[in-house]
């Protein structure tokens, strides 16, 4: 399981937001090998006075990955290696302009489809 939250400006990214997550989500298949219709992203778009960051350009964005626990550190790794490698450029992103946070969650501590998460079936791997 794992769901994707974007958080950056409405003025830059409120027409790109197909772009942003076909990129996002090309990077969690490629990274965890989550099947491709498996596509969780909720879009958290502020005005430019709402997000705070500075030092950071106004492209900046926050992509939250909330996921089952699970996962190896080296998938994790893959993961935001992915994000920052592959995304943040596919973007017209600086280095500074994008930064990626994974939550892990026990499943036990999900409700989804009306039973908690650990009596969930998933057609993929999670221990990747």
């Amino acid at each position: 399981m794992a769901q994707v939250k974007v958080y950056g400006r409405r003025s830059v990214w409120a027409g790109r937001l197909t772009e942003v997550s076909d990129a996002v989500h090309a990077a969690v298949v490629g990274a965890w090998e989550i099947p491709e219709p498996k596509r969780f992203h909720r879009f958290l778009l502020l005005e430019d006075d709402e997000l705070v960051a500075p030092g950071r350009g106004p492209a900046y964005l926050l992509v939250e990955v909330v996921c089952f626990t699970g996962r190896s550190p080296e998938a994790v790794r893959r993961l935001l290696r992915a994000l920052m490698d592959g995304v943040a450029p596919a973007l017209g992103l600086g280095v500074d302009d994008l930064e990626v946070v994974v939550v892990e969650v026990p499943p036990s501590r999900w409700g989804i489809r009306g039973r908690t998460g650990d009596e969930l079936e998933l057609d993929y791997r999670v221990d990747v």
